[in-house]
């Protein structure tokens, strides 16, 4: 009796993965242009930005992230029980397109309500084209692990190009023009998806429920209801308690405490699962906290990292080509508060001293009518107001004008407990009466002038030796944008990376040495440990911002913590769909973005601190501790895999 043949393996991948790659390629895109520009655009106060303080800033950014990868928990529960996987893809697409566009309009009900937008779209669209990676593979098919590297690539390849089209667009035009821009590349990700509907019917599935699960009004009544309610409160809560209000804040707090109900229905659901089911889903319980702990660092990258790279790193560019000027930024007054004293300053006649109302209104480009009456009134200065759409007038620095009764400007503090002021205009529908360029005629020409308050006017100079060169009038300090930093780094070598650790991971496994999944989120967690640390070692370098550190210190910090994320993340998710049942992989796809969500909104209030070298030790041990749990849990983890042949 012959024995039967042995079942080879199958090679390649399902021709779906490549309409997956590009779908989320596009829409990784868009959700990068802006998440790179955000706390950026909430904090500038000099090239019309919102000129919020950074702990506001934080707030919002850490609020916004978490509803952003808390929204799936429902989006995915929706496509499992409701509209399956592909249409909650395409409406998540349209969504997150609105969100984009509204963005790019500059006033604060579009930008909170593109924020929301984006937040409902990323609950449909994360999920649940995740979940059709994992539905194109048999749950013992070896290349799972592989498909999932290659998504994951092309999430990167995505968010690659949007560093080096975030830069060009808000150095050209504005914020508000590449906010727009991120709403091009997510249609584009519609229009693939559109175009691929059939392909894609094997990673679909219909609607299911079964007979213990909750119907979608039992899950709003007994989950998001009691959610929100302890959300708001937990709100109210802390703001009675002085130990919260004097570090997370009532917001963050308030967000936790909401979450508590959630994550009871998670633990009931592993209770009450059959024999067969709750191995697999008790295993995602360390998954869940370590994919939480792990985005709350990388999710710095907008936020904290970013606040680094944009006052606390040396970015100068002299190195770019002329003829991509459109990659170098003007430096601003602000840059160089703790520059080297060998940097070249402007000429002092670029500069215009102004009263600090003014140097805000000027900064978010916007002025009011007596503003401009002063400076033409202002005879001495020698500063002339041009028509900025008039020929031959530069209007680098061109601003709108506005009667005074629809300007409000306001102050604050941030971090640092530096006064911030910014600028709105009310109603925001208000137009404009004109737009202005400000110029001084220096050595027989007309420059283009920055206006500056006394203050920052001194900081500028504080410090340079007395006859140190001066920049020629109308020349300025180039720098690299903070985002190419932020990111260009990390996707960049996600994709350069990629191939080294899945030769790695196959190599080990040729050798009978195989690293299992479970092992690969231990290893990243601990390389994720010490890429805080070279944060930290940097940040000391500086003196915790009393000096520019080398940029160098943000690409090791990148480059470390790719290879962690590549350890990590696509295994997370890898793991999910291996350990979940087929009927709820979408709602468990969920529990890894809420957890994810618990993570970025800690983040958030992270960013809204000081990059200092205390903050990044603390976060370096925070990290080891989740380590060394998951290392404790390893044993339990690897059975379970084992038991599901994944």
């Amino acid at each position: 009796m012959s024995e039967a043949p042995v079942q080879q393996p199958p090679k390649g991948h399902p021709s779906g993965l490549k309409a997956l790659f590009f779908t989320e390629m596009w829409e990784r895109l868009g959700f990068y242009l802006m998440l790179g520009i955000l706390f950026l655009y909430i904090i500038d106060t000099e090239r019309g930005g919102l000129g919020f303080t950074t702990a506001v800033a934080g707030e919002i950014y850490g609020t916004y992230m978490a509803f952003v990868y808390f929204t799936p928990f429902v989006g995915g529960m929706i496509a499992d029980r409701l509209l399956g996987y592909r249409r909650s893809v395409l409406l998540g697409g349209l969504l997150l397109a609105a969100g984009y566009f509204s963005l790019g309009i500059r006033s604060m009900p579009t930008f909170y309500a593109g924020l929301a937008l984006l937040c409902f779209g990323n609950g449909f669209f994360k999920p649940n084209i995740s979940a059709m990676v994992g539905n194109l593979y048999a749950p013992d098919d070896p290349r799972r692990d592989a498909g999932f590297n290659i998504f994951y690539m092309g999430i990167n390849i995505g968010a690659t190009i949007s560093a080096l089209l975030a830069a060009p667009l808000r150095n050209l035009w504005s914020f508000n023009m590449a906010f727009s821009a991120a709403g091009v590349g997510m249609l584009i990700g519609v229009v693939v998806l559109l175009f691929n509907w059939k392909r894609l019917a094997d990673a679909d599935r219909q609607p299911e429920v079964g007979p213990d699960d909750f119907g979608l009004m039992q899950v709003f009544t007994t989950i998001l209801a009691p959610a929100g309610v302890f959300g708001v409160a937990g709100y109210f809560l802390g703001q009675k308690l002085g130990f919260v209000t004097n570090t997370i804040g009532p917001v963050t707090f308030g967000f936790i405490i909401g979450m508590l109900p959630i994550m009871a229905y998670f633990g009931n659901l592993v209770r009450r699962a059959s024999p067969a089911e709750k191995p697999g889903l008790a295993a995602l319980i360390p998954v869940y906290v370590a994919g939480g702990a792990f985005f709350m660092v990388l999710h710095l990258s907008g936020g904290l990292i970013t606040v680094f790279a944009e006052h606390n790193t040396d970015r100068r560019a002299e190195w770019v080509p002329t003829a991509t000027e459109f990659y170098a930024q003007k430096a601003m007054p602000s840059y160089f508060h703790n520059a080297s004293p060998e940097l070249p300053r402007p000429d002092e006649r670029t500069l215009f001293i102004v009263p600090d109302e003014t140097e805000s209104m000027f900064g978010a480009r916007l002025l009011s009518e007596s503003a401009v009456a002063g400076i033409r009134a202002d005879a001495a200065a020698g500063v002339t107001v041009a028509d900025a759409d008039a020929d031959g007038v530069d209007g680098t620095f061109a601003c709108k004008v506005f009667p005074d009764e629809n300007v409000v400007v306001s102050t604050g503090r941030d971090a640092h407990g530096v006064s911030t002021t910014s600028v709105k205009i009310v109603p925001e529908k208000t137009p404009a009466t004109g737009k202005v360029a400000l110029e001084r005629p220096i050595d027989g020409h007309e420059v283009p002038v920055i206006m500056v308050g006394q203050h920052n006017f001194d900081a500028v100079y504080d410090g340079v030796p007395a006859g140190a060169e001066r920049l020629a009038p109308g020349k300025y300090v180039r720098l690299l944008n903070a985002e190419l930093l932020t990111g260009f780094l990390n996707p960049f070598f996600v994709v350069v990376c990629t191939p080294i650790v899945v030769w790695f991971f196959a190599w080990r496994a040729k050798r009978g040495r195989p690293i299992s999944t479970a092992r690969k989120i231990f290893l990243g967690m601990v390389i994720t440990m010490f890429s805080v640390l070279i944060m930290a070692v940097g940040s000391s370098v500086g003196g915790d911002g009393a000096a520019k550190t080398s940029m160098m210190w943000l690409v090791m910090y990148y480059l470390i913590i790719t290879f962690g994320e590549l350890c990590l993340s696509p295994m997370g998710l890898s793991l999910v769909t291996k350990l979940a049942p087929k009927r709820l992989v979408g709602l468990m796809m969920g529990g890894w973005f809420l957890s994810t969500a618990i993570g970025n909104k800690m983040s958030g209030f992270i960013s809204g601190l000081s990059p200092s070298t205390t903050m990044f030790v603390i976060l370096a041990v925070a990290i080891a501790g989740v380590a060394a749990f998951l290392f404790v849990m390893l044993p339990r983890l690897d059975k379970a895999i084992k038991q599901y042949g994944a």
